[in-house]
């Protein structure tokens, strides 16, 4: 009888107390990943003394606002990049095998290994549409003004490849290009 009283308390307890708002949160473990501290970026100092970098470090580029890519993400960009953007590279068998290796990760799931816009996630419907490069009036320009702001569908690599990536990536989709053709 008593045993039978303590479970009739224990479950009534647990109902009322399991019966509040659950929308709110009564507890939270760890507030900071929930409520960002913002820094004095103005001042000499963050929060509790601690220095704010207003400058870059020496040596180091900036990243704050984007990328360093003063080519903007519109179609006269698109155009001005396809005009004016030549490779800094010389073309060479390393920077062909980077460039393929690169494709390969990043690149080839949608366009293709052959660059015929039949990649894997083609070929599963998960994108279709994807261009054949043979049927693109593409250059070395526009190839990278596309990987760093991506075009259509596709979105930006930019953060995924170095800009010496970048550019042996464009070699390749060239080399590609003209194996189509």
């Amino acid at each position: 009888m008593k045993i039978t009283k303590l479970i009739i308390a224990f479950l009534l307890f647990t109902s009322i107390v399991s019966c509040g708002d659950k929308r709110t949160r009564k507890l939270q473990y760890m507030p900071e990943m929930y409520v960002s501290i913002p820094y004095d970026v103005n001042g000499a100092e963050g929060i509790n003394g601690l220095p704010v970098n207003l400058h870059p470090v020496k040596g180091t580029v900036s990243r704050v606002g984007g990328y360093v890519y003063d080519i903007p993400n519109t179609n006269d960009g698109y155009s001005k990049a396809k005009e004016t953007l030549k490779s800094p590279l010389k073309i060479s068998n390393e920077n062909l095998e980077n460039g393929k290796e690169m494709y390969g990760v990043y690149c080839a799931v949608c366009h293709g290994k052959k660059g015929d816009g039949d990649g894997i996630l083609s070929q599963r419907d998960k994108f279709n549409g994807v261009p054949n490069y043979a049927d693109r009036d593409i250059n070395e320009g526009s190839i990278y003004h596309v990987i760093m702001h991506g075009r259509g569908l596709m979105g930006s690599h930019a953060s995924q490849l170095t800009e010496i990536e970048r550019w042996q990536v464009v070699q390749y989709v060239q080399k590609l290009t003209n194996d189509l053709k």
